[in-house]
């Protein structure tokens, strides 16, 4: 008996029920909504916002929250570099199937590097990976500070911290962006509505 770490002896099967098929079934196209930015920016309410609107339409969609997949799927990962890499490649495909399932999929995660996400993006086809920007700055993340990371990382007790003694990032063609608007944070029904209007605009909120 040997053991392997990689199949080699797999194969794909195909099923006789596809995208498309599930698509017309849900009267909406799968696809990924991907939620990035700062600690603090505004990530996990614009997610949830949306959700609740998208379900007001009728319409199906499915949110994978970073800290909650931290408690499960990727319970195993620290926050090194490598194991922040294993956690967005291992979104990014769970966030695939949801999008072949036809679900539009919300995933609301910091994903600091640019080269993870556009892994992730290369994944999906179509144009059906949507790059959503928190472009709220750090000041601004950091007073608000909901969880008491940013305290603890300025203390010294959490370190590689995104955005303090880490690194973040910008995305460089993200379809959507999220700013202040003369100083103010946009409320989260105008930050959903943003979002829902590109689904809209491009036919994703229909088959």
């Amino acid at each position: 008996m040997s053991s392997v770490k990689m199949s080699t002896n797999i194969f794909w099967q195909d099923c006789p029920i596809g995208k498309l098929d599930r698509q017309k079934l849900l009267n909406q196209k799968g696809c990924v909504v991907w939620i990035t930015g700062l600690s603090g920016s505004g990530k996990s309410t614009l997610a949830c916002t949306l959700g609740r609107e998208l379900h007001s339409r009728g319409k199906l969609s499915y949110i994978l929250d970073g800290d909650n997949l931290r408690h499960g799927l990727n319970k195993d990962l620290g926050f090194k570099v490598e194991d922040r890499a294993e956690n967005i490649r291992r979104v990014g495909e769970v966030a695939k199937l949801f999008s072949d399932a036809g679900l539009i999929c919300i995933a609301s995660l910091i994903s600091p590097y640019r080269r993870d996400r556009e892994s992730c993006r290369a994944l999906l086809p179509d144009a059906s990976f949507i790059e959503v920007f928190m472009n709220i700055p750090l000041e601004v993340c950091e007073a608000r500070d909901a969880k008491g990371l940013y305290k603890l990382a300025r203390a010294g007790k959490i370190k590689g911290f995104t955005g303090i003694d880490d690194p973040y990032e910008p995305p460089q063609n993200c379809e959507i962006q999220i700013e202040l608007k003369d100083g103010v944070c946009p409320s989260p029904s105008d930050m959903a509505g943003q979002v829902v209007s590109y689904l809209e605009e491009n036919g994703f909120l229909h088959e």
